[in-house]
């Protein structure tokens, strides 16, 4: 069972503000051999990344639309650019910020990240419909029960698909210049579109 199962919403929610706490904690003592300015970019990037300008913003607009038939395209795209879009291109971004990575490229991996998230939130949706229960480890068809709108929804499933294979592609062209350092980050842009949980 999960967190808020077990112990309540109350309790789940204080876990994951711990846990987000531990986050930051973590960047800043177990970061090492990296210049201050570095570590200071990259808990700045992960703030954002989950308060009112990422993460949580995103969570309120999805909230406010639920069980509203009405919601259009570009609210759903917001919420997901300001979720999953934004802790991908966090994750991708803040060790290239490390890393001593150049303003363009960051702007490159920034690219890439939030055309995959975007394409993860668009297979997740279809998935929802289309995968079993066994095969996701989570409740199917959920989305269709709570009436919330969705990609495939908006759109049905075969233009889904291929509106996610296009923002896949469009990640992967912003890799080109990394040459076989992006090899990594191409399988995962792959992976996206191509699992089935």
């Amino acid at each position: 069972l999960t967190n808020h199962k077990v112990y309540g919403e109350d309790i789940a929610i204080l876990a994951g503000d711990a846990l987000l706490a531990y986050a930051f904690e973590f960047i800043a003592s177990q970061t090492e051999g990296v210049p201050a300015d570095r570590i200071v970019d990259v808990l700045r990037r992960l703030g954002h990344a989950i308060a009112a300008t990422g993460l949580v913003g995103g969570q309120v607009v999805d909230l406010e639309c639920e069980c509203k038939t009405d919601t259009t395209a570009e609210t759903l795209t917001f919420i997901h650019m300001h979720k999953t879009a934004a802790l991908l291109e966090a994750s991708v971004t803040c060790g290239a910020v490390l890393a001593g990575a150049s303003a363009s490229d960051l702007t490159k991996l920034s690219t890439y990240a939030q055309n995959i998230g975007l394409a993860f939130q668009i297979i997740d949706d279809i998935l929802d419909i289309t995968a079993t229960a066994e095969q996701l480890g989570k409740t199917a068809g959920k989305d269709v029960a709570a009436q919330k709108v969705t990609y495939p929804s908006l759109w049905g499933i075969s233009t889904s698909q291929l509106k996610a294979q296009e923002l896949v592609d469009v990640a992967k062209s912003e890799l080109q210049s990394f040459g076989t350092a992006a090899i990594p980050l191409m399988a995962l842009a792959d992976y996206i579109t191509a699992r089935d949980r």
